[in-house]
């Protein structure tokens, strides 16, 4: 199983939960899945700063760890600040699981190999959950503060993309 195939399986399983429930996950289910989708790139930035040599995947993956765990931390206070407690659901699920296998195959990548699959993985990753947030997560958030948090997130993170996709096609 690629990368890709697995973060098209975490696509599914998003685009599967907004249908379960007919209007969507709920805000603490939306804040549980968007912090754990930002701590997944953060661990997978982690992994690259850990093996990579080249210093334009070294420079992206430095810029991912600031700006999610930026995110993540804004998420949390306003969750604190709001009194929710967020929601561990099937689809928050879903992508740990799915991400524990693309970084068990990029663990045993070394090289120009693990740079192109990880900036691969990058732009799937980011397409993914960029789809999420456009589509699933900010519809149907209910609070007016999370939704303009994970339109701000949208912003970052499409750029985020963009970056992504140039560094990809700068390894080939």
């Amino acid at each position: 199983m690629t990368a890709k195939f697995c973060l098209i399986a975490a696509a599914s399983l998003l685009a599967g939960s907004a249908g379960a429930a007919g209007s969507g996950p709920t805000d603490p289910q939306i804040a549980h899945i968007a912090y754990t989708a930002g701590s997944i790139d953060v661990e997978a930035a982690k992994l690259a700063l850990q093996k990579s040599k080249t210093k334009s995947v070294r420079e992206f993956a430095s810029e991912m760890v600031r700006d999610h765990e930026a995110v993540n931390e804004k998420a949390l206070a306003l969750v604190k600040k709001l009194h929710v407690t967020p929601e561990q659901n099937a689809t928050s699920e879903g992508l740990t699981k799915q991400a524990a296998a693309v970084h068990a195959k990029l663990e045993k990548l070394h090289g120009k190999a693990f740079d192109q699959a990880y900036a691969s993985n990058e732009v799937a990753y980011h397409k993914t959950v960029n789809g999420a947030l456009k589509t699933v997560l900010i519809p149907s958030a209910n609070n007016g503060e999370l939704k303009s948090l994970l339109e701000t997130g949208l912003t970052l993170f499409s750029e985020h993309q963009k970056h992504a996709e140039h560094l990809s096609a700068s390894l080939k």
